[in-house]
């Protein structure tokens, strides 16, 4: 297909547009390797990229220079959002293809109890990882955003389903909303790890999130690696996944937009 594509990927924080003008095969994608941690870029190629937040979101305010004859394909797990797009899109395009994908659109066998229920995120996600794996080896996803999910693909390419915990801010709101005097705080660093030691109440907080999270993804991580076959290859996505992700695993590899190449790769398939 010839035609342009835009790709969406929309989150409960944050929404990725991207626009592709030049779909290459999937035999022609890089394939980064360990050594590429946290420096792999992308293996595909956009035009424009554009990330806008979800609250709030109005589609006619997007500064995107849309190509002519374009698909738009759309992964969400923003049921609101999705619908303003979608009436957005068919108002002001009418002849242009939209579609927000189901599981049934993907080039992916999904052998959970009820596939229709999984988040569309987690499963474009593992249609890109099966594009950038070793094929004789499984693969562990962590997802590290609203939520952090962390999902298991298995070297036939399966999705064979993983976890979900809440992501580090969800949890720092859930504490301010749900208690008399735990301030909100911003669990992340700028310039240096937090202190496991806080010697504030916001410091005890953003120690307790941070390193909280550091550890409950390295068990779940390992637990899903020991329940496998193989050793499997490690892949980060998500807003918070570049702070975590050396923290968790020195040979994995951050790919900034996993979620918008699983769009692209299951219009390819």
């Amino acid at each position: 297909m010839n035609d342009a594509l835009v790709a969406v990927g929309i989150g409960n924080t944050t929404i990725t547009i991207g626009v592709s003008e030049s779909w290459v095969s999937p035999g022609q994608l890089a394939k980064p390797g360990p050594d590429d941690f946290l420096t792999a870029g992308s293996p595909w190629q956009w035009s424009q990229q554009v990330t806008v937040e979800t609250a709030g979101f109005d589609p006619a305010e997007l500064q995107l220079e849309i190509p002519a004859a374009t698909a738009w394909r759309v992964a969400s797990v923003h049921r609101p959002c999705e619908q303003r797009l979608a009436a957005w899109v068919r108002s002001t395009q009418p002849d242009v293809s939209y579609r927000n994908l189901s599981y049934q659109d993907l080039p992916l066998d999904v052998c959970v109890d009820h596939p229709d229920r999984v988040g569309m995120d987690r499963l474009v996600a593992a249609v890109a990882v099966n594009q950038l794996r070793d094929p004789l080896r499984p693969a562990v996803i962590v997802d590290a955003g609203t939520a952090i999910t962390v999902d298991l693909v298995n070297p036939a390419g399966e999705f064979r389903g993983g976890s979900i915990l809440p992501g580090m801010r969800l949890v720092s709101r859930a504490l301010a909303a749900n208690t008399d005097q735990l301030p909100r705080v911003d669990p992340l660093f700028q310039n240096s790890l937090p202190d496991p030691i806080g010697i504030s109440t916001e410091g005890a907080i953003r120690s307790g999130l941070f390193w909280g999270s550091v550890g409950a993804v390295r068990e779940l991580v390992a637990r899903i690696g020991a329940a496998t076959e193989g050793s499997p290859q490690l892949f980060f996505t998500g807003g918070d996944a570049e702070q975590l992700a050396p923290l968790i695993a020195k040979d994995g590899v951050f790919i900034k937009d996993l979620v918008l190449g699983g769009i692209l790769a299951a219009q390819q398939a």
